[in-house]
C-alpha cells in the first residue's frame, strides 16, 4: 500500500513539473542573457517546489539586505548538515557569482538541477552525493546589472559587477574574511563542511581555442593523499569526459610574463585568499572552472555544465574514497606528528625548470604601440595553431616553519580571534593571568604598499627574529590548540611569513608604530650622556647612518636612534603580540 502511496504521489508531481514552464531565462533568450536576481531565485524557488529533492534556502544576508541564496539537493530529502553527514552521503558545495559578472555558474547550476530533480534525466547523480548550489555568492554585486560590467567578455548582453557594495573582491577574501558575505559563506562552510568544492568563474587573459581551463590543487599544498586522488583519480577521469564531448580543456593558462605568450605557461599553489588555495588548507578539494572569456556564451555555459556533471559522475563513484581520505587527512592534520614537520607555508616556481607542452593557441602578432609605445599583440581567433610550450609546475617551499603545540593570543585582538573562530577554529580561553615562556618574533625593515589592496595597508616586506621569553598573558587570552582538523588554517593565519597571514594582511599593523617619543632638547642631552656611558654606542650611531644616508641631517630621527637605544623606549614595539608553546606538558596546566 505503501509503494502505491508514494508511487501516486511521484506521479503528481511529476505530472504537475511537466505543466509548468522549466525553460531557464539563458535558454529563454537564445543562450544570450543570464537571469538576474530576481529571476534567479524566483526559478530555485520554482525549482524547490516542484521537486522532494530540493530545499530553498538562504545562508544569510548581505549589507544591502538581500538573501544569500542557497538552494539544497538530495534524493532522500535531507537537508541538514547532521543528516546527510550521517546518510555516509559526500557533500559537493557549488558556487556561481562570486564574481556576478562572470555568470555561467549559475545558468549552468539551474539546469542541471533541473535536470536532475525535474526531468530526470540524471538522478543517479544524487545516488550518493549531497549538493549545495550557490547561484549568486556576491548578491549585492549582481544587482549591479548592466551590459558594460565585463570589457574583456563575450557576452552575456548583461551581468553584474564584479565586486560587492564595499568594493571588496570576495575571491580575496576567504583568509581575512572582511566582507560579511565572506564571514556568512564560512558559516555554511563550516556547518556543512563539503567534502569537494567547485567554484565557477570567467577567465581574462589571452585568445587560445580551449572553451574551459581550471585549477586543482596539486602542486604539494594539500595532504599527499588527497593530492594524488586528484591527480590519478578524479582529474583523468573529467579530462575523458569532456574530451568525449569534444570540449576543449586545460590547466589555467597563466603566462610567465603577463599577455606574452612567447614567456612560457606556469601552474601555482593558489594562495588561501582564493577559494581553491582557501579549502586546500582546509583538507577539501576544491576545482576552480575558468570559461574563456572570449568564447560565445553558449559554449561557455555548456561547458560548465557538462564540467559539473561530470563531476558529479566521479564524485558518485568515489565517494566512500574521498570521504575517508578527507577524514584520513584530518585526523594527520590534527596529529602529533603533522607537528613535528616544517609546513610550507609560501611556495615559489623556479625558472630553471619546466617541461613541453602543447597548447592549442591561436594565431597572433606583436606589434609596437604607435600610441603607448608597449607590445600590442593582436590575436586571430579564426587562426587556430598549436604551439610547444614550456610549462613551469615545479612549485617548491619557499618558507617552511615550525608549528607549536598551540599558539596564544592576548584579547585585546580580539579581530583576530574573532576570524579564527569564523575559519572553525576551536578556541579555549586562559581562566586566569600567567606567566607563560613562549616563543615569538620581532620584526624590523618593514615596507607597507603604497595604495591600499581590498581595503588593507598590507605588509608585504620585513625581516624577523624569533625570540624566546617569558610573558604574562591576562586572563581572557586565547589558546588555540594545533591538535585539531584545523591546524593548517591556524599556521596560514598566524605564522607571518604565511602567504595570506595576518600580518602580512595588516591585522597587527599598530604594532610597528611608535606611540612615545622625546624632545629633541631632552635627547641632545641624553644621547651624550649614553655615548660617554658606552663610548661602542657612537661606533653603532655611525654605521646606522652609514647604512641610512637620508637619516643624516634629520635631527628628529638620528636622535630618536639614541631614543630607541634607551631604556625608555617601547620594548614592545615590532614584537609579535602571539606567542608559540611548544611544550605539550606546559600546555596542559593552562588548559581549561
Amino acid at each position: 500500500m505503501m509503494r502505491k502511496i508514494v508511487f501516486l504521489l511521484m506521479l503528481m508531481i511529476s505530472i504537475n513539473s511537466y505543466a509548468q514552464d522549466w525553460t531557464t531565462w539563458y535558454e529563454k533568450s537564445g543562450h544570450l542573457e543570464t537571469a538576474d536576481y530576481d529571476k534567479t531565485i524566483a526559478y530555485c524557488k520554482q525549482l524547490a517546489d516542484h521537486s522532494p529533492w530540493l530545499q530553498y534556502t538562504d545562508f544569510g544576508t548581505s549589507p544591502r539586505g538581500y538573501d544569500l541564496p542557497l538552494l539544497i539537493a538530495d534524493r532522500q530529502g535531507r537537508f541538514s548538515p547532521e543528516a546527510v553527514h550521517a546518510s555516509g552521503n559526500a557533500i559537493l558545495l557549488i558556487q556561481a557569482g562570486i564574481h556576478p559578472g562572470e555568470s555561467e555558474g549559475r545558468d549552468a547550476g539551474m539546469m542541471l538541477i533541473r535536470d536532475i530533480a525535474i526531468h530526470n534525466k540524471y538522478p543517479d547523480l544524487l545516488d550518493h552525493v549531497s549538493i549545495l548550489f550557490i547561484p549568486i555568492f556576491n548578491v549585492d554585486g549582481d544587482h549591479r546589472f548592466g551590459p558594460n560590467n565585463r570589457i574583456n567578455q563575450n557576452g552575456p548582453k548583461e551581468m553584474g559587477w564584479r565586486v560587492t557594495a564595499r568594493n571588496l573582491n570576495l575571491n580575496r577574501d576567504y583568509m581575512k574574511a572582511n566582507a560579511p558575505e565572506m564571514q556568512k559563506w564560512l558559516g555554511l562552510f563550516n556547518t556543512w563542511l563539503p567534502d569537494f568544492l567547485i567554484d565557477c568563474h570567467t577567465t581574462n587573459g589571452a585568445d587560445y581555442q580551449y572553451v574551459l581551463t581550471y585549477i586543482l590543487e596539486i602542486h604539494g599544498n594539500m595532504d599527499e593523499g588527497l593530492t594524488q586522488w586528484q591527480k590519478e583519480v578524479f582529474l583523468p577521469y573529467v579530462k575523458k569526459q569532456m574530451e568525449a564531448m569534444n570540449i576543449l580543456i586545460f590547466p589555467y593558462v597563466s603566462f610567465r610574463s603577463w599577455h606574452d605568450p612567447r614567456s612560457g605557461l606556469r601552474e601555482w599553489v593558489g594562495p588561501p585568499m582564493l577559494s581553491h588555495g582557501y579549502t586546500a588548507i582546509q583538507n577539501r578539494p576544491g576545482l576552480l572552472i575558468e570559461t574563456h572569456m572570449l568564447k560565445p556564451y553558449k559554449p561557455r555555459v555548456e561547458a560548465t555544465y557538462e564540467m559539473i556533471r561530470s563531476s558529479l559522475e566521479i564524485l558518485n563513484k568515489e565517494y566512500k574514497s574521498l570521504k575517508k581520505l578527507n577524514r584520513t587527512a584530518d585526523a594527520l592534520t590534527a596529529s602529533a606528528d603533522f607537528r613535528k614537520k616544517r609546513l610550507p607555508v609560501k611556495f615559489r616556481v623556479p625558472d630553471e625548470q619546466s617541461v613541453m607542452v602543447e597548447f592549442k593557441g591561436v594565431a597572433y602578432d606583436v606589434d609596437t604601440s604607435d600610441l603607448t609605445g608597449g607590445p600590442w599583440i593582436k590575436y586571430h581567433s579564426d587562426q587556430p595553431k598549436t604551439y610547444q610550450l614550456p610549462l613551469f609546475t615545479n612549485n617548491i617551499p619557499e618558507i617552511e616553519v615550525a608549528l607549536p603545540e598551540a599558539y596564544i593570543i592576548p584579547p585585546e585582538w580580539s579581530d583576530v580571534i574573532e576570524r579564527l573562530e569564523l575559519h572553525g577554529v576551536k578556541i579555549q580561553r586562559l581562566k586566569k593571568p600567567a606567566l607563560i615562556p613562549v616563543k615569538s618574533y620581532k620584526f624590523r625593515n618593514c615596507e607597507w604598499e603604497q595604495k591600499p589592496y581590498e581595503g588593507c595597508q598590507r605588509l608585504t616586506k620585513f625581516d624577523m627574529h624569533e625570540i624566546e621569553e617569558e610573558r604574562l598573558f591576562p586572563a581572557g587570552s586565547a589558546i588555540v590548540d594545533m591538535n585539531q582538523r584545523t591546524a593548517r588554517v591556524i599556521a596560514h593565519i598566524l605564522e607571518p611569513e604565511a602567504t595570506d597571514s595576518y600580518v602580512f594582511w595588516g591585522f597587527f599593523n599598530t604594532i610597528f608604530e611608535q606611540k612615545e617619543y622625546s624632545e629633541t632638547y631632552v635627547m641632545e642631552k641624553m644621547a651624550r650622556e649614553m655615548m660617554e656611558k658606552d663610548p661602542a654606542l657612537k661606533e653603532r650611531f655611525e654605521k646606522y647612518l652609514e647604512e641610512n644616508p637620508q637619516k643624516k641631517g634629520n635631527q628628529w630621527q638620528m636622535l630618536n636612534w639614541f631614543y630607541m637605544q634607551s631604556p625608555y623606549r617601547d620594548d614592545r614595539k615590532d614584537v609579535y603580540p602571539v606567542g608559540k608553546i611548544y611544550d605539550r606538558k606546559l600546555l596542559r596546566a593552562y588548559l581549561p
